[in-house]
């Protein structure tokens, strides 16, 4: 089958296509065997081909853990999905037996969560099959197609940073940085919520103007646009990160008004630093919070995907471009440069 794979110590950062990958097949009673349709590429992809996130240490791994499928085989204790059902795959799963994971934080375990993710420690939707536990298959629900089903892990992430920030009173100043698919998505979400009052930072011209043609009522920004509105005292009640970027980061908290918060969601490099005052969360009573992956929010990102549907969850809105797998360089590349939002690849189905 054709499969993208990434090899910690001997791609050197590079992706690999291989048209004759071993075909995934069940091995255990609870295995589903999916068909994939659409894989994207997430920005987590990037920090794992560039060394600075963690992944399979010893040899390869197909990467991909945002993506949608058929199921065409089942385990023979598999209830929750049919052979034809059209699903998505929450790739992170807890141990289930320790004091995080029964205490409901599976994205706190130790030997699941981050650390035994499909995609980035097992074999991912990066290919053609791949086969999953039944538990972390979720079945699409007939308003959703295939191609907005590969949307619900990035959504299941944000729902849980939705979860934490709650309230969000309509009416309040909302600030994000970075114009990549996780700002976008935001802000479909937050306009899909009643909020008007957004305001978009971003440095990739480009991406700005993609937000001025497709996200009416949204005020765009460069962070030097920004910095004059620090200098004239204008504050924000919210600000949301998803760029990873530690001087977003650092002006993001100076824009924050008397009892702001700043929701620290995009991922950074585990080397990146930045430089705040505790005098000035303690004057400003600032909340500094962090999101980490989607703890049982995946059942909550499709019925919040059930309501955005047809009027925001599309790829031309979002800024998502298709490719096959065979095209994985240009993909990457445009994603890079900032000439799109988000590389979805189009396996098959």
């Amino acid at each position: 089958m054709e499969a993208l794979t990434f090899n910690l110590k001997q791609h050197k950062g590079k992706l690999r296509y291989n048209a004759d990958f071993p075909k995934a097949q069940i091995q255990n009673p609870d295995d589903v065997l999916i068909q994939v349709a659409y894989a994207g590429v997430c920005g987590t992809d990037l920090h794992i081909m560039e060394g600075h996130f963690p992944c399979k240490p010893d040899g390869d791994v197909v990467l991909g853990h945002e993506f949608s499928g058929r199921v065409v085989a089942i385990g023979a204790q598999v209830t929750n999905v049919k052979v034809g059902d059209q699903v998505s795959v929450d790739p992170n799963q807890g141990c289930m037996v320790c004091g995080d994971c029964r205490y409901g934080n599976v994205h706190y375990c130790r030997d699941g969560g981050l650390n035994n993710t499909v995609g980035i420690y097992r074999n991912g939707g990066f290919a053609q099959f791949v086969v999953v536990p039944d538990v972390q298959v979720h079945k699409l629900p007939s308003e959703l197609s295939l191609m907005q089903g590969a949307l619900t892990e990035p959504l299941s992430c944000i729902v849980h940073g939705w979860d934490k920030l709650q309230p969000i009173p309509v009416g309040k100043k909302i600030l994000i940085l970075g114009a990549g698919i996780i700002g976008n998505l935001w802000i479909s979400i937050l306009q899909g919520q009643g909020h008007r009052k957004i305001t978009m930072s971003e440095v990739n011209k480009s991406r700005l103007d993609h937000i001025q043609k497709y996200f009416s009522g949204v005020e765009c920004v460069t962070p030097d646009q920004l910095l004059k509105r620090v200098d004239n005292e204008e504050s924000f009640d919210l600000v949301i990160d998803c760029s990873g970027n530690g001087k977003a980061i650092e002006q993001g908290v100076s824009v924050l008004k008397t009892g702001g918060t700043m929701c620290i969601f995009g991922v950074a490099s585990p080397e990146t630093r930045i430089s705040i005052a505790p005098y000035e969360l303690f004057a400003k009573e600032l909340t500094i919070m962090g999101v980490k992956i989607n703890p049982f929010t995946f059942p909550k990102a499709l019925g919040l995907m059930q309501s955005l549907c047809d009027q925001f969850l599309v790829y031309e809105k979002l800024g998502i471009k298709v490719f096959k797998l065979s095209e994985f360089e240009k993909a990457i590349e445009d994603l890079k440069k900032g000439t799109i939002a988000k590389a979805m690849f189009h396996v098959g189905l």
